[in-house]
């Protein structure tokens, strides 16, 4: 069962942003002070992107574990919900999805995509190698 009611259930959800939390801003600024530079969230491209570097055709997506269900089994965020699996299970399995069509519409169109994961953030000399590694 849920510990909180119906009410403050919605209340959280609604205060869930799609865009600024605290893995991209680190994502980003780690980026920017690595001397790159990139546009915000392109509308046009599949997925809406979190950091696209036009010039380098690359695209990094920063993905929550938990709402993109990071496949990583020692992932500790990547968890489901004990309550209302039937929400859940069918969300998550669009969520994973439609990121995989996404990535794969990128790869057509001609992008290299990255996706850092939210646990990934954390080492941050292991992240700043990986990005280097990837925008070349």
């Amino acid at each position: 069962m849920d510990r909180v009611t119906p009410e403050q259930r919605s209340e959280n959800m609604r205060r869930i942003r799609s865009q600024g939390m605290k893995p991209e801003i680190t994502v980003r600024r780690l980026v920017h002070r690595m001397g790159f530079r990139y546009r915000l969230h392109r509308r046009e491209l599949p997925g809406k992107p979190d950091l696209v570097f036009p010039g380098r055709r690359k695209i990094i997506f920063v993905h929550g574990c938990f709402w993109h269900q990071h496949p990583d089994p020692e992932c500790p965020i990547a968890h489901k919900p004990r309550s209302n699996k039937a929400y859940w299970g069918p969300k998550f399995r669009r969520n994973v999805k439609r990121d995989a069509k996404n990535i794969e519409l990128l790869h057509q169109q001609g992008w290299s995509v990255m996706v850092v994961w939210e646990c990934e953030i954390k080492d941050s000399r292991a992240l700043a190698k990986w990005l280097c590694d990837f925008l070349g």
